[in-house]
């Protein structure tokens, strides 16, 4: 029997609606207290002294720490695995709002967070930077640098004097913060010189060897554990300060200590994504075929690390175009340092590349669609490889076709007081690939466990991966179960950028044909033939092919060429290896009172083989929705004044919601298998529906109202003219 391609229901689901499954912040162990961060109330600074004598004194108070309690911690590991080279409680420097200056630690979540505001901290004030849209600088020596910060092909200036039609457009998209269910906790308790850590981490190899390296001691003297997250989106890819300053609390004071962040330290204390800037120039024929691309972003970052996000990086992946000029600056303030949210690069990317597209359509008077079509890149734009496959032009006409496309009214209608408008827009990701090791265990009761460093942040890994060895091993998925998250595991990459499907699958599939190779052997018989289903192999039960063995195990392994760590869009390969897809909208729009709403939306993806077809329609219809979140609602505000995040709580942030996403919502995949990504045949999928749809809105209420958009979010004031 084939389970691959089934819409198998998650397994998991009934531990996470009964409250069984164990988060980090549930865990409790025996003399475990509670840490409580004093945070700073200022941009930038010194501490110049700490009066913790009245919170020292509190029922239930073991310690109040500074800076000069803590040891000093190294940063050389660099970031990533670090989220910043700045960590926490190190000296009396403030370089943001919310920075920790100090820990309360008591016998009871209750007892630290009184006491923690009776600690008196008085600071000596310094000028800030503030999170302006000013003037932009290069980007310095940073580890977050995947791509070069300036590219240039071709004459672009020329492209742009000569040509048919052009595009000049600046596009703005605002700060925005994850927000995850749970947010970031770590239960750190030490046995000697060994560290074990409950933590909410998407990486828990990479989090092994942040901590080993802060704390001065050995990999193998730390164990990370993970098997559920709630939720990351990016904010739990990398360590952040608290989380190391929770291992070193626990250090001193002797005892397992518990740090959770709260909703509002989440604002400050973990990453987001930054505001940026985008300068699209566009140049075409009359047959709208580019003839040069200029995509200049900058980004806000912090005064301790040149964070950049490179959203450039979009208008190098579509089209085909002879001269390309992509650069990347950034703006420091003192804010805390962002990181990659949910569809990073491409995702603000496309904001600006695929509205200046429409523009360009209606400037050559085509269609937005037969646009895209005529200037599709049929090879990789940068390096001129093939792709290791790529059906778009399949996804354009299967989207197009099933909204209706090519038979919509042309130009706005109206449906009593709303302007009824229709936009589209191409979406794709990168494919970031890992190295990847796995195990399965077979039982002689005919029961297989699955074990490998993976997480669950709600993505589904939890019914893909035992989906795919049960495939492979002829087993009902009842039968099939999951040790994920702990360094004590076989290795995996991170559980972020679409990948875990692709690696870890792979890496399973190949230890369960191991196992299934090892079952033939002892049975007589060709591997391709062996089958659990009814518990017996070559006629013979289970047992007898085991004799005394307990179990028989498996191993598998998914690798990248010349054993790199790491591989974005194929860049170990001889193929250029991304996702591709388009999404078309419609919206409505109240003239009057500045409303925006989804009316229907359709997306339609070429993104490799679909392993499970349930949980993949469920990743794209949330991509599709926070593709909405963006457009729509969605933006975090920095107060230039105070130097710090306005209304950080979930009060204060506008999120879709069921009464703002209609019924009609139509997800397709084009029929796809890339050998080249994975032998499994899948790419990541999650990221990419999150892509596209907030140009597409953007263009929809273009057609809706004739007005273009072109800053995010498009909330009533912008949408009346008043913001």
């Amino acid at each position: 029997m084939s389970s691959i391609g089934s819409p198998l229901p998650r397994p998991d689901g009934r531990i996470k609606v009964t409250g069984q499954a164990l988060y980090a912040a549930d865990h409790r162990l025996p003399g475990m207290v509670y840490a409580v961060m004093v945070t700073a109330p200022i941009p930038a600074g010194r501490v110049t002294s700490v009066d913790a004598s009245t919170a020292s004194r509190a029922p239930g108070v073991v310690r109040v720490l500074t800076a000069r309690d803590l040891p000093r911690h190294s940063t050389a590991i660099g970031t990533p695995p670090l989220a910043t080279s700045f960590l926490a409680l190190q000296s009396d420097e403030v370089r943001w709002e919310g920075q920790p200056v100090a820990v309360v630690v008591a016998e009871s979540l209750e007892a630290a967070e009184g006491a923690a505001q009776q600690v008196r901290v008085r600071y000596q004030r310094s000028p800030h930077r503030p999170a302006e849209r000013a003037d932009s600088e290069p980007p310095g020596k940073s580890n977050y640098v995947w791509e070069k910060p300036e590219l240039r092909i071709g004459d672009v200036d020329r492209a742009l004097a000569s040509s048919r039609a052009t595009v000049a457009a600046t596009y703005i998209a605002p700060s925005r913060h994850h927000n995850p269910m749970e947010p970031s906790a770590t239960v750190a308790s030490w046995e000697g010189d060994r560290l074990t850590v409950h933590d909410a981490v998407q990486d828990g190899g990479s989090a092994q060897a942040a901590y080993a390296a802060a704390l001065g001691i050995p990999d193998t003297s730390v164990r990370v554990m993970s098997p559920h997250a709630g939720g990351g989106f990016g904010c739990k890819a990398y360590i952040w300060p608290h989380q190391i300053l929770a291992a070193a609390v626990a250090r001193v004071v002797r005892r397992p200590v518990k740090l959770v962040l709260s909703r509002s330290q989440m604002y400050s204390n973990v990453g987001y994504q930054p505001w940026m800037r985008h300068r699209m120039e566009l140049a075409s024929d009359e047959k709208g075929h580019l003839q040069g691309v200029r995509h200049l972003v900058t980004n806000l970052t912090s005064v301790t690390d040149d964070f950049v996000e490179f959203a450039s990086v979009a208008s190098r992946a579509l089209y085909a175009t002879p001269a390309l000029h992509l650069g990347q600056t950034i703006q420091k303030a003192n804010v805390n340092t962002p990181t990659a949210l949910r569809a990073p690069v491409e995702g603000p990317g496309l904001w600006a590349l695929e509205s200046a597209m429409d523009e360009l359509a209606h400037r050559l008077g085509m269609d937005p669609l037969d646009l895209r079509l005529a200037t599709d890149a049929e090879k990789d734009p940068l390096t001129g490889k093939p792709w290791s496959s790529k059906k778009l032009r399949e996804a354009y006409e299967a989207g197009a076709k099933a909204f209706g496309w090519r038979g919509r009214p042309k130009g706005p209608l109206r449906d009593g007081n709303w302007l009824v408008g229709r936009g589209m827009a191409a979406c794709t990701m990168a494919s970031f690939r890992f190295p990847a090791t796995a195990r399965v265990r077979l039982t002689r009761d005919g029961k297989l466990t699955v074990e490998s460093n993976f997480h669950d942040i709600g993505t589904g890994a939890l019914t893909i991966v035992p989906q795919i060895a049960a495939d492979v091993l002829g087993l009902d998925l009842s039968r099939v179960s999951c040790r994920n998250g702990d360094t004590l595991l076989p290795a995996a990459g991170p559980t972020s950028g679409s990948s875990t499907t692709m690696c870890t699958g792979t890496a399973v599939l190949e230890a369960a044909r191991n196992l299934r190779g090892k079952l033939g052997q002892r049975a007589g018989i060709p591997a391709e033939q062996v089958s659990l289903a009814e518990g017996r192999v070559g006629g013979r039960p289970l047992a007898e092919i085991l004799g005394t063995d307990a179990e028989l195990v498996g191993e598998g392994a998914f690798g990248l060429p010349e054993k790199a760590e790491f591989d974005a869009e194929g860049s170990t390969t001889p193929y250029a290896i991304r996702t591709f897809g388009a999404v078309f909208v419609e919206v409505g729009v109240d003239p009057e009172l500045g409303l925006l709403r989804l009316r229907r939306i359709v997306g339609s993806y070429s993104a490799g083989r679909i392993i499970n077809p349930r949980t993949a329609r469920a990743q794209m219809t949330g991509g599709m929705i926070w593709g909405w979140g963006m457009a729509a609602m969605e933006e975090s505000v920095h107060d230039q004044q105070l130097g710090r995040w306005l209304s950080k709580n979930l009060a204060g942030v506008a999120i879709p919601t069921n009464a703002d996403i209609p019924a009609e919502l139509t997800v397709l995949f084009t029929d796809e298998f890339d050998a080249q990504a994975s032998p499994l045949g899948a790419k990541g999928i999650g990221e990419l529906g999150a892509t596209g749809v907030a140009p597409a809105v953007a263009n929809a209420v273009f057609d809706a109202t004739g007005k273009r958009f072109r800053e995010l979010p498009m909330v009533p004031s912008r949408l009346l003219g008043t913001a």
